[in-house]
Formats: C-alpha cells, structure tokens, sequence
C-alpha cells in the first residue's frame, strides 16, 4: 500500500467534503435531537480558519490519487488550578475514512502518525470523544491502545 499523510491544504476542500459529510451523517442517524441534516457540515470558510489557526492541525492520508482520510485535531491547554494539573492535550475532533478504502489499515495509521506527532508536541495525552453507539470505532479505538478515560451521561427531558 503506497500510503502517505501530509498536512491538509486549502485545495483538498473539495475532496474532505464527502468525509466530513460521512462523519457527520452518523452523527446524525446516531444522535438525530442533536445534530442537523446538513450536506455541508464544514463550511469552506470554516475549513480555511483551521487551517491558518496554529493550534489545529489537519492531517489527509493519500493513497495513490485519492485523499482516502483525514484526521482533524486540536491543541488545547488545561489550567491548573487548586485541584487539577496544568495539561496540554491534543483533541481528536474528526477521523473519518473514505467507504472505498476502510480495513486496509488507513485508520491506524493516521493514529499512529497522530501518536508521533503528539509526542513531539510534548502533550500529555491524546483524547477523542465518540459516541456509545459507535461500537465498531470504540473496538478500533482500544485495539490501538486508547482506554475509556470518562463517559458523559445524559437524561433527555423532552
């Protein structure tokens, strides 16, 4: 496989587009009383700001001709107060890989070269947020090494 992962550019707009439409298409069908229908999820404008934005950092995996993913991250600092530590971690806001090219390894290795680069960013961890019912990306997740650090419970009211 002739893989490689480089920073995402103004011009692959057009080409993340139907992955940031799949992402979000499951957070739809998963969680319909939270997200809206949407067939442009990230705006162009929006998707530029990322780019020029020096704590965000968009990563696409080639293979051959096709962008076959991406990685949407986010450097945040964590104030240390009275009963926390100071943290820097890097967030995970978007993995998404194209139906084409799923189980071909695609996935771990844009975590992987996610994991490096966190590492020499110095962070003191990676975190990602994903949904209950998303089982197959829970199962993906911990075959790579990721443990469940907290969960988010929640009482609907209507």
């Amino acid at each position: 496989m002739d893989l490689s992962i480089r920073q995402a550019v103004p011009n692959d707009y057009e080409s993340l587009l139907p992955l940031f439409r799949q992402v979000h298409e499951l957070h739809v069908f998963v969680r319909p009383d939270v997200y809206k229908e949407n067939s442009t999820p990230v705006e162009p404008e929006f998707f530029q700001s990322q780019l020029k934005d020096d704590n965000q950092h968009i990563f696409v995996a080639v293979l051959g001709d096709d962008l076959a993913g991406v990685i949407v991250t986010k450097e945040e600092e964590v104030a240390g107060n009275s009963f926390v530590q100071a943290r820097k971690v890097l967030v995970i806001n978007s993995l998404s890989i194209a139906e084409a090219h799923r189980r071909k390894g695609i996935g771990k290795e844009l975590m992987n070269y996610i994991f490096d680069f966190g590492r020499s960013l110095a962070v003191d961890s990676i975190e990602l947020g994903v949904s209950e019912k998303n089982t197959s990306a829970i199962e993906f997740y911990r075959s790579i090494g990721m443990a469940t650090k907290s969960r988010k419970l929640e009482l609907k009211m209507s």
